[in-house]
């Protein structure tokens, strides 16, 4: 659900992006734009909303074993703030360094039929996400933009978490993700506003496995996932 719409919305900006390439003349430059266009670097502030799940991976063992019948990761909310560096590469290509604290909430569900248990673990990240960004040509004082790349995440809150609910399902508190994402500039004469939503796929697994646990044991592998939309003020 995530990937297919975060395809038709990368999808409908790629092609509006083509149009404003084709008529992105200077005539249809604005004004705010061209004060932003010598510029080689900034900053900024970005808030963030997410929604936060994990990939479940079934072991062999739960295929065998009939205590527990069904696991399955629910969606939550959350947020996250920012702090953006941008550095322009030519006209169309940026470098984005946005290190950023951001709150997680997701659930795991285990049910064995009858009754059902909802494990909710609560993370503080600390995010170090590394982004290119491809401009299209502006069109008065918008443009459009794809951007992706790879983010590091420490959950800071891990250690504490896991001594308090030591008997229950861990997960290591280091996590890689690849992201992909699609968003507008709007130049105005003091900032750029800029709204993006990206869709982050976990690349490693952050399970740390016990046998000895039957919420662990039933599970192979844990990938996170995320859909986040993203309010971006630079200049």
């Amino acid at each position: 659900m995530y990937s297919l719409s975060l395809r038709k919305i990368t999808g409908a900006l790629i092609l509006l992006g083509l149009s404003i390439q084709l008529r992105g003349q200077d005539k249809y430059t604005g004004n705010n734009y061209r004060q932003f266009a010598g510029k080689n670097y900034y900053f900024g502030l970005s808030l963030s909303f997410n929604q936060s799940t994990y990939k479940l991976y079934r072991s062999n063992y739960f295929l065998n074993q009939d205590s527990l019948l069904v696991t399955e990761s629910l969606k939550n909310p959350g947020f996250s703030v920012g702090i953006i560096s941008n550095v322009k590469f030519g006209n169309h290509f940026d470098f984005r360094f946005i290190p950023t604290f951001s709150f997680a909430n997701r659930n795991i569900r285990y049910s064995d039929g009858v009754a059902e248990i909802d494990r909710r673990i609560e993370s503080t990240f600390l995010e170090l996400p590394l982004h290119v960004r491809f401009t299209s040509l502006p069109y008065k004082d918008m443009r459009v933009f794809v951007v992706g790349g790879i983010k590091y995440a420490y959950d800071i809150s891990n250690k504490s978490r896991t001594k308090k609910f030591a008997s229950l399902i861990k997960l290591a508190p280091n996590d890689f993700t690849a992201e992909i994402g699609a968003g507008m500039q709007f130049y105005f004469p003091y900032f750029i506003f800029s709204p993006e939503i990206k869709f982050s796929q976990g690349i490693g697994n952050i399970l740390i496995y016990n046998g000895n646990n039957s919420e662990s044991s039933v599970l192979e592998k844990i990938l996170s996932r995320a859909l986040t939309i993203s309010f971006n003020f630079e200049g």
